[in-house]
């Protein structure tokens, strides 16, 4: 889909009048800019359009704004960290993308806490690292019981306690120091000539606002949790194959398409399913900025490359952040798991970022629910 409309595109797509459609732009609303075609004209931000078109859709009653709300629907906090706004991700008013082309994780795990990550950092006393998921839980386990809460603990404190705990997620995974986290994983899997993309996938996956971890994280925070529980929330959530653990649906895809050709796979997945897996994603009309970012940085293989043009003609739908891991840990040979533990060691960031926040908000994550269950006759 095209990033800008016409005014009668924008007013079609709206079903507005031209007044609602500036005082929108005025309000900040809608993103506008100069036609290039013609300089008296305006274009007008497709996504804006899309996303005001679905609030409109909506009813407004109390119970179906809440109800749209927790499924990217209108924002339900606010937060300072990062957002998606016009087809960009964006960590703190910076770039993203921008970002992966130099800025190792370290720095942009900086960025995110506001405080110093420094890449040689010791994963913490007692820790012997042992690569692999299971291992990460059972370190934030222990850590979550027996830390400090966040209650009553200043930004700056939790900030130094964060920047010691990126490496110490990073450590079970076996991301263990001396040096970057990602020549760290580059030398785990013995795979040098990944240690690049691995950059760019940890700075790219670092943060992508109030996703269904991050809000578990903030919602522990909210609590007064630890930051090592809000930590062990956020991986609970991410494991789930809706989340990161959503790579092997498209590692599935991926076996499919090799076994019977694309076009039989892909329909074969529609069939069952209306979202293919590895493709769109419901922030970004276009491409994932995150998986066009990483793609750009290695060869895709051939198999993937017309796995990705059918999946392209098929739906219309570009590859997402889920299909771009996938394909960097098949093009550089890295271990089955590798792209869920790279997710889970650039969302620390995130997440931690996101409880610090939320701990200085100091009040609970409480929302009610809307009960349709059978009540007593006599009330």
């Amino acid at each position: 889909m095209d990033r800008w409309l016409n005014r009668d595109a924008a007013l079609d797509a709206l079903g507005i009048r031209p007044q609602t459609l500036y005082a929108y732009v005025s309000r900040g609303l809608l993103g506008a800019s100069p036609d290039p075609d013609d300089p008296r004209r305006s274009l007008y931000s497709a996504e804006d359009v899309a996303a005001l078109a679905n609030r409109r859709k909506r009813a407004r009653s109390r119970s179906a704004v809440a109800t749209g709300s927790i499924a990217w629907g209108d924002p339900v906090l606010e937060t300072a960290i990062s957002t998606v706004a016009r087809g960009r991700l964006l960590y703190r008013g910076e770039d993203a993308a921008e970002l992966a082309r130099h800025a190792t994780f370290e720095q942009a795990a900086s960025l995110l806490i506001g405080q110093a990550v420094r890449a040689d950092a010791e994963p913490g006393a007692g820790t012997r690292p042992e690569p692999g998921l299971p291992a990460l839980f059972v370190q934030l386990a222990r850590a979550g019981a027996t830390t400090r809460s966040t209650l009553g603990r200043s930004a700056a404190s939790l900030a130094r306690e964060a920047a010691l705990l990126v490496p110490a997620v990073a450590a079970p995974l076996g991301a263990v120091a001396p040096g970057p986290i990602h020549e760290s994983f580059a030398r785990l899997w013995q795979r040098p000539a990944a240690s690049d993309p691995i950059r760019r996938a940890l700075v790219l996956m670092a943060d992508h606002e109030l996703n269904a971890s991050t809000f578990a994280a903030r919602v522990a925070a909210s609590t007064g949790a630890s930051l090592s529980a809000c930590l062990l929330a956020g991986l609970a959530t991410l494991s789930g194959p809706y989340h990161g653990a959503a790579t092997n649906a498209v590692r599935g895809l991926i076996a499919d398409a090799d076994k019977q050709g694309a076009a039989k796979a892909i329909d074969a997945h529609l069939a069952a399913n209306p979202h293919l897996p590895g493709f769109g994603h419901p922030l970004y009309i276009g491409i994932d900025v995150r998986a066009e970012a990483l793609l750009a940085s290695f060869d895709l293989p051939a198999p993937l490359t017309d796995l990705l043009h059918v999946a392209q003609e098929e739906t219309g739908s570009a590859p997402n952040i889920d299909f771009a891991t996938v394909a960097l840990s098949l093009a550089f040979d890295l271990p089955v798991d590798a792209p869920l533990s790279l997710f889970a060691a650039a969302r620390s960031a995130g997440w931690l970022a996101h409880a610090i926040e939320q701990a200085g908000e100091r009040k609970l994550i409480r929302p009610r629910a809307r009960y349709i269950g059978k009540l007593p006759q006599a009330m």
